[in-house]
């Protein structure tokens, strides 16, 4: 059975500003200003009511514009979005009391013996 891995927070960010305008700069420096119609897991979206500012400063006004999600330098979103709830769930294990030396010891003995038939725990799947 395949292993479905979850979503990161920046992919949920991106999920919660449907709707809002946002501003995505590209690996060729233009960014595009408009409002988040669509977006998918791989970051790909689509922004409606586009003002695209090329890197050599030209201007254009577009209706909509798809952009590729691994062309993707940067977005930035509405301070609204700083207080969405995912926010909340990531800052749960921050209180967490850090590995000791014992701790620290353990876990890196536990990864050196993965995959050499070390104890008994297999072949490091």
């Amino acid at each position: 059975m395949a292993k479905v891995a979850s979503v990161g927070i920046p992919v949920k960010l991106l999920h919660e500003g449907l709707g809002h305008t946002i501003t995505v700069e590209t690996k060729t420096g233009s960014l595009y200003r408009g409002t988040l119609e669509n977006a998918e897991d791989n970051m790909n979206m689509l922004i409606q009511g586009v003002t695209v500012t090329h890197k050599d400063g030209k201007v254009l006004s577009l209706e909509q514009v798809y952009i590729r999600g691994s062309q993707v330098q940067m977005v930035i979103f509405p301070d609204m979005l700083r207080h969405a709830p995912m926010f909340k769930l990531a800052d749960r294990g921050k209180g967490r009391r850090p590995l000791g030396l014992v701790g620290m010891r353990r876990a890196m003995n536990m990864r050196n013996a993965r995959g050499r038939g070390g104890r008994g725990r297999g072949r490091g799947f």
